[in-house]
């Protein structure tokens, strides 16, 4: 725990360009070493790093903790949870995992993101960008903060107002590649990628 406090003390020197991960509505992604470090860009960024403390818990007392990664330290400014890679975009953009064909999918993975959507309110397990691979070859939720709840009375809200960026697939009007956009709201004419400075 003591390695973990000393990160959050000198966090700003390790969320820089060459550790960055990836970019979510609320959350931003670092790597450092074997852990990544979310740093939350709204409130609900925290609220989500906060249910997913609380659900790995839960989910250890059901013998099912090995297949959603765990918060092991967590602040209002930021979250660290164990490195596990990432599942490649297709064709510039997430996609919806399959259950019944994915091989990586193991029975203990389904039941645990039964236990997540059933007793924990859970959402959005089909979106690629919520899992990673681990050595073994098998399906690891990364990203299971978000509940039905919050993305109602919270997030929707917002990113309707324009707060929070919703996610449009289009071409980048400064390099041209048809990839992830990140829009704040309908009059939001800015059609740039995180690549091509828009965040």
């Amino acid at each position: 725990m003591k390695k973990f406090i000393e990160i959050g003390r000198n966090v700003d020197q390790l969320m820089v360009p060459k550790n960055f991960v990836g970019i979510g509505s609320t959350r931003k992604v670092f790597r450092f070493k074997h852990w990544v470090i979310k740093k939350h860009l709204h409130e609900i960024g925290y609220i989500q790093s906060q249910n997913e403390q609380k659900i790995h818990h839960a989910l250890k007392v059901k013998g099912l903790a090995n297949y959603v990664a765990p918060i092991l330290y967590l602040d209002e400014k930021i979250s660290i949870q164990p490195y596990v890679q990432a599942l490649p975009l297709v064709n510039g953009e997430t996609f919806d995992i399959d259950f019944n064909t994915d091989l990586r999918i193991s029975a203990n993975l389904k039941t645990a993101i039964e236990e997540i959507d059933q007793v924990h309110d859970g959402f959005d397990f089909l979106d690629s960008s919520n899992y990673g691979e681990d050595e073994r070859g098998q399906l690891i939720l990364i990203d299971y903060g978000m509940t039905k709840t919050l993305y109602e009375t919270k997030w929707v809200p917002l990113a309707d107002a324009g707060v929070l960026p919703q996610i449009y697939f289009e071409p980048c009007i400064v390099c041209g590649v048809e990839k992830e956009l990140r829009i704040y709201g309908e009059h939001d004419t800015d059609r740039r990628c995180y690549e091509c400075g828009k965040e």
